[in-house]
């Protein structure tokens, strides 16, 4: 495998860190574009794209802006301006198609957002979706009330990470499910923790705002895949079930014993999730 690192602009002018992984052979396949989580980064998919990447697929990951290395936060916060990021990245990373998606919370409103936003240019190239432990709306208070008001506070607060803020304890308890590995939920922690408490708290405010249940329209008839985790507290299994209410024709599967972050906790169920997305999309054009 080989990577490759470069910046894409958002239509407001921020810049998005994009990062392309390559096979080194390369398989008759669409590109496969995954969208990270909130107070996440593009790490958050490594253990995806490994296995990926290992197949023969050309993988692209990407921060999102506040995220990573990608623009800090600059005015008006909303996950439709997500929408429009993944648009642009799309445009550079794969402008002709075709394209299977990949989105983790807050990415898979990332998807659900440029699919409303841009529904003609999104049907015409994405063969694929797959919404892992996400939301189409109704996101309010899934935080306790201390948590909610600290988090209003930090939308305020300087341009500086969460850091001692974010404890492994407390990430292991919020986001994953039974027994997990100790090594993921640091990971995880530290990439949480890194996140600037702007980031943090106008996200926080701009998911509780989130509907796109009316973009799901657009995902008529492109295969989809939806997956939950039985014990997520982020995004609990009836998000799911309703992702699969508005779009009739996906596949929603139910991982016992999971919580938010399936990408590690399940990353053999993810991986067959995009393959299964792959191979739908080949029969498809064929």
């Amino acid at each position: 495998m080989t990577s490759r690192s470069f910046t894409v602009a958002a239509p407001d002018g921020a810049l998005l860190r994009v990062q392309e992984h390559l096979p080194t052979e390369a398989a008759d396949s669409p590109t496969v574009v995954l969208a990270h989580g909130w107070t996440l980064t593009h790490a958050s998919w490594q253990p995806v794209v490994d296995r990926l990447v290992a197949t023969g697929t050309r993988v692209v990951t990407y921060d999102q802006r506040g995220h990573g290395v990608s623009s800090p936060l600059r005015g008006e916060t909303t996950v439709r301006m997500l929408g429009d990021d993944l648009a642009a990245v799309l445009d550079v990373v794969a402008p002709h198609g075709p394209v299977v998606l990949g989105g983790h919370s807050m990415g898979g409103m990332s998807v659900m957002a440029c699919a409303g936003l841009h529904r003609d240019d999104f049907r015409s190239r994405v063969v694929g979706v797959v919404l892992v432990a996400t939301s189409a709306d109704d996101l309010q208070n899934r935080l306790g009330v201390v948590e909610g008001r600290l988090l209003r506070l930090a939308a305020r607060m300087p341009r500086i990470p969460a850091g001692r803020f974010v404890t492994t304890r407390g990430q292991r308890r919020l986001l994953f499910g039974i027994d997990p590995d100790p090594a993921q939920v640091q990971l995880t922690r530290d990439m949480v923790a890194a996140t600037s408490l702007p980031t943090m708290g106008r996200f926080f405010g701009a998911l509780g705002e989130h509907d796109e249940s009316d973009a799901l329209e657009a995902l008529d008839g492109i295969p989809t895949l939806v997956l939950v985790g039985d014990r997520d507290r982020l995004t609990p299994p009836r998000h799911s079930h309703r992702l699969a209410e508005l779009v009739p024709h996906a596949e929603l599967r139910l991982l016992p014993g999971r919580g938010h972050m399936l990408m590690y906790e399940a990353t053999d169920e993810v991986v067959d999730a995009l393959q299964s997305a792959l191979a739908a999309s080949t029969t498809r054009r064929g």
